[in-house]
């Protein structure tokens, strides 16, 4: 297997502070670079309108990152993602298709 470039993009519940939601990025990023994958950037958005509620949330933070990971990898990041309660939506897009 040999690893691809991703895309994910993730909304974070709105409450968390600048503070909390890097370290929330850090810590599921972590999966990636333990795996042997590499972050390749990381923008936050901040906190943005969502065009329709989510969870109850009419508002959350935005954060989009592009790292490079084996698909077994990739996956359990998404599924982790899934898991979390601050997390309110992920989105994982392949890029090097």
């Amino acid at each position: 297997m040999s690893a691809h470039k991703y895309e994910l993009m993730f909304i974070a519940d709105p409450e968390l502070d600048e503070r909390g939601l890097k370290k929330l990025t850090e810590q599921y990023l972590e999966i990636v670079t333990k795996e042997g994958g590499s972050v390749d950037g990381t923008d936050y958005w901040g906190r943005r309108k969502l065009a329709y509620e989510i969870q109850g949330n009419a508002e959350g933070n935005y954060v989009v990152v592009n790292y490079t990971a084996e698909p077994a990898t990739s996956d359990e990041l998404d599924r982790l993602l899934n898991l979390s309660e601050s997390v309110i939506r992920t989105k994982i897009l392949r890029k090097d298709k």
